[in-house]
């Protein structure tokens, strides 16, 4: 076969491969395998020194003529490919705006955490300092301190989550106050709010962990009335203006007197209901003035200082509102319950 010959065929080869090409990579083969270094055509140019000086200059023109075409045929293969690709790619991206809008899935705060978040800005808008303290706590500190008796039931093993004899798992929040109010000087306001634990039969009013929000406010001549209006001034805050506030005389350890505080029922807004049990009202927690016992084992004067302190469970409040009869559901993340609030 002659060189012309031999150049008729690999053009051929060549320009068909092309046309066959069906993306850029097997176009950049091709062009590696024809017009590269040691690509067809440029071997070919490497025979120009074994020719009659008659023959050079026609083969040499013939190759470069060839290795033009071919380059050209490439970059217009190439460019179709491209203009096909960047087609299909907008089809496949393409938006119909005639469709309707998709809401986008958005998150929110868990309703436990809302409703402590709300308590807390209350809390701080009437003057009172939030502090952080340990879910771990002392004996001392968590019954102690608080002029439990011995013989008070809540001193038994079977209320409480002991880790040793010294150490639990707190069962109220009240256990911080010994360990804020001997190191500050009166006058003080300062609550906390966090989780608590005692060992319960859990059922859909009952759990073995729960959230409680705790405050004292230590003054001269501090009295029940003052105590009265930061609960009501809270409840009015917390479930708008038409609530109402009952105190009734009762027993805690670390206050004297005590008292236990309902508001006016949310669902018959006083009228009497199956969930207020008829009565109208909900108990939300226990309160009163700072026990003369409490003041004098933090080093605070109780003939010159006097106090109130109150606390109350988170759970309810929600639970209330949002006519929820099971307790349980705000520890699953069962997301059927969840997206309902």
């Amino acid at each position: 076969m002659s060189g012309k010959d031999e150049l008729v065929g690999i053009r051929t080869a060549a320009l068909g491969k092309v046309q066959a090409a069906e993306s850029s990579a097997q176009l950049d083969e091709i062009d590696t395998q024809y017009l590269g270094r040691k690509g067809e055509l440029t071997l070919q140019l490497r025979r120009i020194g074994s020719l009659s000086q008659d023959e050079r200059k026609d083969f040499g023109q013939s190759v470069n003529d060839i290795k033009a075409e071919l380059s050209e045929a490439i970059a217009q293969r190439r460019q179709a490919l491209d203009a096909g690709e960047s087609k299909a790619k907008l089809a496949a991206e393409a938006v119909d705006v005639t469709l309707p809008g998709r809401f986008y899935q958005t998150g929110r705060p868990h309703i436990l955490i809302e409703t402590i978040e709300k308590i807390k800005r209350i809390f701080i808008g009437l003057g009172y300092e939030f502090v952080e303290t340990p879910e771990i706590e002392d004996y001392k500190y968590n019954f102690e301190a608080l002029n439990y008796p011995p013989e008070h039931p809540a001193m038994d093993e079977q209320m409480s989550f002991y880790i040793n004899d010294d150490v639990l798992l707190r069962t109220h929040t009240t256990a911080y106050q010994h360990r804020v109010m001997p190191y500050r000087k009166p006058p003080m306001r300062v609550a906390t709010i966090g989780k608590t634990y005692r060992y319960e039969n859990v059922d859909a009013t009952h759990g073995h962990t729960f959230h409680q929000v705790d405050c004292f406010a230590i003054d001269h001549d501090i009295s029940l009335t003052d105590l009265k209006g930061t609960i009501q001034q809270f409840a009015v805050e917390m479930f708008g203006m038409d609530v109402n506030v009952r105190f009734r005389p009762d027993f805690f350890p670390f206050v004297e007197p005590g008292a236990e505080f309902a508001v006016t029922c949310f669902l018959c807004k006083g009228e009497g209901c199956g969930v207020c049990k008829g009565s109208g009202w909900l108990e939300l927690g226990g309160a009163g003035l700072i026990h003369p016992n409490i003041l004098e084992k933090a080093g605070i004067d109780s003939e010159e200082y006097t106090g109130f302190a109150f606390g109350f469970g988170i759970e309810r409040m929600p639970m209330l509102e949002h006519g929820i009869k099971d307790l349980r559901l705000f520890m699953e993340n069962d997301l059927r319950f969840l997206r309902q609030l």
